[in-house]
């Protein structure tokens, strides 16, 4: 049966949904209601919530669920997303599976806490120091809200890394009809071989299913550098370039499948307008009202940001007369469809806090 839902409760639904039963975080506008919504659906599956202290916390919190065999997720926004960044680090070295949620609002620091932004697509990727692959998903509906948190799971316990679900104010308190769905697969955890060790094959380089906690594996944790077998090398640099090829490649080797993205209008188009999240809402009604008039305009929405849809947009962006990209924030991943494109692009920006509307794009096409 259709419901009238926020998107920050269809979030918290798709991890229930994926298999979510454990929760740490800190309220934090305007992600808050996804934790309240965690802390009423949780004891119906048995799962545990507990407020922390602050993000670091939390998310230190969900690294240790995860090593004990549950799945584990975290909400936040701009300055709680600055504050996890050093336990991120630590758990992409620690290859541990989680799903963060970010609902981003206007900065840079406490900025406007209740107003919407874009600002945070860059920190998802280049947060933390050192070098990983990050993934990042950006929903646009209330139904992605729910549909992509499952694909946020599926791909944190495919890949053994933190995945961030990079919403917007504007979405996460969007309202819309939702039907929830029935989830035919989400990805279970694999019980890992005692012989291979837990940090990945030293014959094939790749990694291994995550192990947890009181399996018999003897398991050594670090966030330092260490062999396969958890043992901390610090000084050898062949065990430093070992660990890091492998944490860096099993992402970057895959980013083609992992990497995702929607075209509306683009077929015989002069005009692309690259687009994400909710100001991808604005750019179809735009690009609709413009097609209406005659104009060659199309859409592509990015409904991956990290990694970034590289061959996509170069496919689509090298071959038209004009690439528009417009953005809450001042100007970023502009960048990004310039580099893959290998073209220059007019960007578009809006850091007041406000959502872009379609009349704004439709005085760029």
């Amino acid at each position: 049966m259709s419901q009238l839902v926020i998107g920050n409760h269809a979030c918290a639904r798709g991890a229930i949904a994926a298999g979510c039963t454990f929760y740490a975080g800190y309220p934090i506008t305007p992600s808050s209601e996804v934790m309240e919504e965690m802390i009423r659906l949780l004891p119906d599956v048995g799962g545990v919530f507990i407020q922390m202290e602050d993000e670091i916390a939390s998310l230190g919190a969900c690294i240790g669920a995860s090593w004990s065999g549950k799945k584990a997720m975290t909400a936040t926004s701009g300055p709680g997303y600055s504050l996890m960044q050093e336990n991120i680090g630590y758990a992409y070295m620690t290859e541990t599976p989680l799903v963060i949620v970010d609902i981003q609002r206007a900065g840079p620091s406490t900025g406007q806490a209740t107003r919407v932004g874009a600002g945070d697509v860059y920190q998802a990727r280049y947060g933390s120091h050192g070098d990983y692959e990050a993934i990042a998903l950006s929903p646009w509906s209330v139904e992605e809200m729910f549909t992509m948190t499952v694909r946020a799971f599926d791909l944190a316990e495919e890949f053994r890394v933190p995945v961030t679900l990079l919403a917007e104010e504007a979405t996460g308190h969007l309202r819309e009809t939702f039907e929830p769905k029935k989830i035919s697969r989400s990805a279970a955890r694999k019980t890992p071989q005692k012989t291979i060790p837990p940090w990945g094959n030293p014959k094939t380089g790749r990694m291994t299913p995550m192990p947890g906690f009181g399996q018999g594996r003897n398991l050594l944790v670090t966030g330092s550098t260490h062999t396969e077998e958890g043992f901390r090398k610090t000084q050898d640099p062949k065990v430093q370039r070992r660990l890091v090829d492998r944490i860096v490649n099993k992402v970057r080797s895959k980013a083609d499948s992992i990497a995702n993205a929607e075209e509306h209008y683009t077929r015989g188009a002069s005009t692309i307008v690259v687009a994400y999240g909710f100001t991808a809402r604005s750019t179809l009604a735009a690009v609709e009202r413009a097609r209406e008039k005659g104009k060659k305009v199309g859409l592509l929405r990015l409904k991956s940001i990290w990694p970034f849809p590289d061959k996509i947009v170069n496919r689509l962006c090298s071959r038209v007369k004009k690439v528009v990209v417009p953005e809450m924030n001042s100007g970023m991943i502009v960048r990004e469809v310039e580099r893959a494109s290998r073209r220059d692009c007019i960007g578009y920006s809006k850091t007041m806090g406000e959502v872009i509307t379609p009349d704004e794009i439709a005085k760029l096409l």
